[in-house]
């Protein structure tokens, strides 16, 4: 068998090849070592997953030499590894400025605003498989799984300047405490307090829903700013609310943004980007062809539509579908039905009628249809080079758990300036 049909990060099959290893094989993930290892392999990061990486390597390779009787040695297998991870849309720029992790990475909104920005991201982690297979198709890395577990977070290096997390709320209760850094526990919040406190980055980032304001009537907030203020040192203006359709892309997308800054560097003042004033609507990212049939709605779907639209408006409330015109500004796209059908748009270029999936009815004839997983990416701020390598439901899925690019690389921007500021004195 040729080496290349052997050798890929496909190839790293806990299940498969588990007896080979020694160690804890399952419990550990060995792509996310091996590609952590190779992104890493001109700086001195590398260290931190050599030892891992190498026998990994080794092991596997000898493997396919016994049992295959291949000749391939480990250089080869290396190259070939090396060509896989470098070879994507969004590498890592070549004279990075700092470093930074991306934590409950998604598909890396985070990774594109802060590469963009001149960052090498060392460590990322997020859980979520399909989300892992986006991930890894545009950037060449496979992230870390649960951060949750202390074998994730020993995997996590030194020295990084900026820690990134898109962290999802957990309620916890600090009913008759202090609300500090032990009544986290349990929650997810805590394990970023937690690699916080071990790392001392000299930044934060910390990303979450609009709601997080007045979760459990805004003593959630309270308590995370108390944790990192007081518990970890660290200077926190007032989070903000950031909306991302004032920075360039077409989506009413509030979330709020939490920034901090080491105490140590003495910076005192933050001020997050102002809006650009730039005039963005649906059309600026809406398909140029005309999109495969299966987007279009049926003419019963519609009618259901219709009909649960209606029996809300009796009870006085507001939910229920809505077109978005193409000088419109589309609504958030979530996860779920009405995160699509919330933003459905009207597109009469259709010719073929013919069903391609199994609908009831028949293709309206309205022009009435979902937005694509690529108009959801375009409305995040991602590029069209960006890789979707998964089924629709999951893109969907994805690209609604995104965080906007723009407005965190617009963000990211102000901390970015801030540090520069601090390296020539406080390295």
């Amino acid at each position: 068998m040729d080496s290349k049909e052997i050798i890929s990060i496909d190839s790293f099959d806990s299940k498969k090849y588990k007896e080979t290893f020694s160690g804890s094989f399952e419990d550990i993930n060995q792509r996310a070592i091996i590609t952590h290892y190779l992104h890493n392999i001109d700086n001195n990061v590398s260290e931190h997953f050599k030892k891992d990486a190498e026998k990994t390597l080794k092991n596997y390779v000898n493997f396919n030499q016994e049992n295959l009787g291949n000749s391939m040695v480990e250089d080869v297998a290396f190259q070939q590894l090396l060509f896989e991870v470098e070879n994507v849309p969004f590498s890592t720029p070549l004279n990075y400025q700092f470093k930074f992790i991306d934590l409950f990475a998604g598909i890396g909104g985070f990774r594109i605003a802060l590469q963009n920005l001149g960052g090498k991201c060392i460590f990322t982690s997020e859980w979520d498989k399909e989300a892992q297979k986006t991930y890894r198709a545009n950037f060449g890395e496979v992230p870390f799984g649960d951060i949750t577990r202390e074998e994730t977070k020993s995997f996590i290096p030194d020295g990084f300047d900026i820690l990134c997390a898109g962290f999802p709320c957990q309620a916890f209760s600090i009913a008759g405490k202090r609300g500090g850094f032990d009544d986290t526990r349990g929650t997810l919040f805590f394990d970023v307090a937690e690699i916080i406190r071990r790392k001392k980055p000299k930044a934060i980032f910390l990303e979450n829903v609009k709601g997080l304001r007045n979760h459990d009537k805004g003593k959630t907030l309270e308590t995370i700013l108390n944790v990192l203020r007081n518990d970890l040192d660290y200077f926190v203006p007032n989070p903000q609310v950031i909306n991302a359709k004032d920075f360039g892309v077409p989506q009413n997308r509030e979330r709020i943004y939490i920034v901090g800054f080491r105490k140590d560097l003495g910076i005192t003042e933050f001020n997050y980007p102002e809006p650009l004033n730039k005039k963005v609507s649906f059309s600026d990212i809406k398909e140029k062809k005309v999109v495969p049939t299966k987007y279009y709605l049926s003419t019963q779907y519609i009618t259901t539509l219709h009909n649960h639209k209606e029996r809300h408006a009796n009870k006085g409330n507001g939910f229920g579908f809505e077109i978005i015109p193409d000088s419109g500004i589309a609504n958030a796209v979530v996860c779920g039905g009405m995160g699509r059908e919330r933003n459905l748009v009207i597109d009469d270029r259709i010719t073929d009628f013919n069903p391609t999936t199994h609908i009831k009815g028949v293709v309206n004839r309205e022009g009435i249809r979902k937005m694509t997983p690529r108009e959801w990416a375009r409305l995040q701020g991602f590029p069209d080079n960006f890789i979707i390598p998964v089924a629709d439901a999951s893109a969907y899925k994805q690209f609604g758990n995104s965080v906007a690019v723009p407005a965190i690389q617009a963000t990211a921007n102000k901390i970015t300036e801030l540090l520069a500021i601090n390296y020539d004195n406080r390295k």
